[in-house]
Protein backbone atom coordinates (compact mmCIF):
# COMPACT_ATOMS: atom_id res chain seq x y z
CA UNK A 1 0.00 0.00 0.00
CA UNK A 2 1.44 3.43 -0.88
CA UNK A 3 0.40 4.84 2.54
CA UNK A 4 2.13 3.67 5.72
CA UNK A 5 1.85 4.64 9.40
CA UNK A 6 4.99 5.12 11.47
CA UNK A 7 5.62 5.49 15.20
CA UNK A 8 9.15 6.41 16.23
CA UNK A 9 10.53 4.32 19.09
CA UNK A 10 12.41 7.38 20.39
CA UNK A 11 9.13 9.29 20.97
CA UNK A 12 6.47 8.50 23.59
CA UNK A 13 3.94 6.02 22.14
CA UNK A 14 0.94 7.82 20.61
CA UNK A 15 -2.61 7.26 21.81
CA UNK A 16 -5.18 7.48 19.02
CA UNK A 17 -2.89 8.92 16.34
CA UNK A 18 0.30 8.11 14.40
CA UNK A 19 3.54 10.07 14.66
CA UNK A 20 3.91 10.09 10.88
CA UNK A 21 2.07 8.88 7.79
CA UNK A 22 3.96 8.51 4.51
CA UNK A 23 2.44 8.51 1.01
CA UNK A 24 4.26 7.66 -2.21
CA UNK A 25 1.63 8.05 -4.93
CA UNK A 26 -1.99 8.98 -5.43
CA UNK A 27 -4.03 12.15 -4.96
CA UNK A 28 -3.80 14.47 -1.95
CA UNK A 29 -7.03 16.10 -0.73
CA UNK A 30 -6.80 19.19 1.49
CA UNK A 31 -9.98 19.84 3.49
CA UNK A 32 -10.43 23.42 4.72
CA UNK A 33 -11.41 24.00 8.34
CA UNK A 34 -14.87 22.59 9.05
CA UNK A 35 -17.02 23.89 11.88
CA UNK A 36 -20.31 22.95 13.56
CA UNK A 37 -22.63 24.48 10.97
CA UNK A 38 -25.24 22.32 9.26
CA UNK A 39 -26.08 22.63 5.55
CA UNK A 40 -28.25 25.70 6.29
CA UNK A 41 -25.47 27.38 8.32
CA UNK A 42 -27.24 26.72 11.63
CA UNK A 43 -24.96 26.12 14.59
CA UNK A 44 -25.12 22.53 15.88
CA UNK A 45 -24.23 22.25 19.57
CA UNK A 46 -23.34 24.73 22.26
CA UNK A 47 -20.16 23.18 23.68
CA UNK A 48 -16.90 21.83 22.29
CA UNK A 49 -17.88 18.17 22.44
CA UNK A 50 -21.30 18.56 20.81
CA UNK A 51 -19.84 20.80 18.11
CA UNK A 52 -17.06 18.26 17.48
CA UNK A 53 -19.48 15.67 16.06
CA UNK A 54 -20.85 18.14 13.49
CA UNK A 55 -17.40 19.43 12.54
CA UNK A 56 -16.11 15.88 12.02
CA UNK A 57 -19.27 15.01 10.04
CA UNK A 58 -18.61 18.02 7.80
CA UNK A 59 -15.07 16.73 7.23
CA UNK A 60 -16.59 13.42 6.08
CA UNK A 61 -18.89 15.26 3.64
CA UNK A 62 -16.00 17.34 2.26
CA UNK A 63 -13.87 14.21 1.82
CA UNK A 64 -16.70 12.44 0.00
CA UNK A 65 -17.08 15.38 -2.40
CA UNK A 66 -13.43 14.87 -3.34
CA UNK A 67 -13.73 11.09 -3.66
CA UNK A 68 -12.13 10.28 -0.28
CA UNK A 69 -13.22 8.66 2.99
CA UNK A 70 -12.14 9.09 6.63
CA UNK A 71 -9.83 6.07 6.22
CA UNK A 72 -7.89 8.16 3.68
CA UNK A 73 -7.00 10.90 6.22
CA UNK A 74 -3.26 11.33 6.58
CA UNK A 75 -3.18 14.43 8.84
CA UNK A 76 -5.94 15.78 11.06
CA UNK A 77 -5.81 19.06 12.97
CA UNK A 78 -8.46 20.03 15.51
CA UNK A 79 -8.65 23.57 16.90
CA UNK A 80 -10.55 23.97 20.19
CA UNK A 81 -11.57 27.25 21.86
CA UNK A 82 -10.96 27.31 25.63
CA UNK A 83 -9.44 23.83 25.60
CA UNK A 84 -8.98 22.02 28.89
CA UNK A 85 -7.84 18.41 29.37
CA UNK A 86 -11.28 17.31 30.55
CA UNK A 87 -12.58 17.86 27.00
CA UNK A 88 -10.22 15.35 25.41
CA UNK A 89 -12.23 12.15 26.09
CA UNK A 90 -15.45 13.65 24.69
CA UNK A 91 -13.78 15.11 21.61
CA UNK A 92 -11.89 11.86 21.06
CA UNK A 93 -15.10 9.84 21.28
CA UNK A 94 -16.85 12.15 18.78
CA UNK A 95 -13.88 11.75 16.44
CA UNK A 96 -13.94 7.92 16.68
CA UNK A 97 -17.72 7.76 16.33
CA UNK A 98 -17.80 9.91 13.17
CA UNK A 99 -14.46 9.10 11.53
CA UNK A 100 -14.31 5.46 12.61
CA UNK A 101 -11.48 3.25 13.79
CA UNK A 102 -8.55 1.95 11.79
CA UNK A 103 -5.00 3.17 11.32
CA UNK A 104 -5.04 6.55 13.06
CA UNK A 105 -3.90 9.59 11.14
CA UNK A 106 -1.14 11.87 12.29
CA UNK A 107 -3.12 14.21 14.50
CA UNK A 108 -2.75 17.51 16.34
CA UNK A 109 -5.13 19.21 18.77
CA UNK A 110 -4.56 22.94 19.30
CA UNK A 111 -6.14 25.14 21.96
CA UNK A 112 -7.04 28.57 20.58
CA UNK A 113 -8.61 31.72 22.00
CA UNK A 114 -11.16 32.21 19.19
CA UNK A 115 -12.29 31.09 15.76
CA UNK A 116 -13.87 33.04 12.86
CA UNK A 117 -17.26 33.41 14.61
CA UNK A 118 -17.78 33.84 18.38
CA UNK A 119 -20.25 30.90 18.62
CA UNK A 120 -17.80 28.44 17.05
CA UNK A 121 -15.85 26.37 19.57
CA UNK A 122 -14.16 23.78 17.34
CA UNK A 123 -12.71 23.62 13.83
CA UNK A 124 -11.25 20.61 12.05
CA UNK A 125 -9.07 20.45 8.95
CA UNK A 126 -7.33 17.53 7.32
CA UNK A 127 -5.20 16.22 4.51
CA UNK A 128 -6.24 12.93 2.92
CA UNK A 129 -4.65 10.67 0.37
CA UNK A 130 -6.54 8.71 -2.29
CA UNK A 131 -4.93 5.91 -4.24
CA UNK A 132 -4.48 6.37 -8.00
CA UNK A 133 -7.01 4.58 -10.12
Amino acid sequence: MPMSHHNAPAIAPPRGYSHAVAVTSGKLVFVAGQVAWDVDRNLVGDDQVSQAAQAYANVVHALAAAGATPRDIVKLTTFVVDYCPELLPGIGEAKRRVLGEGDPAASTLVGVTALAHPDLLIEVECVAWVEDG
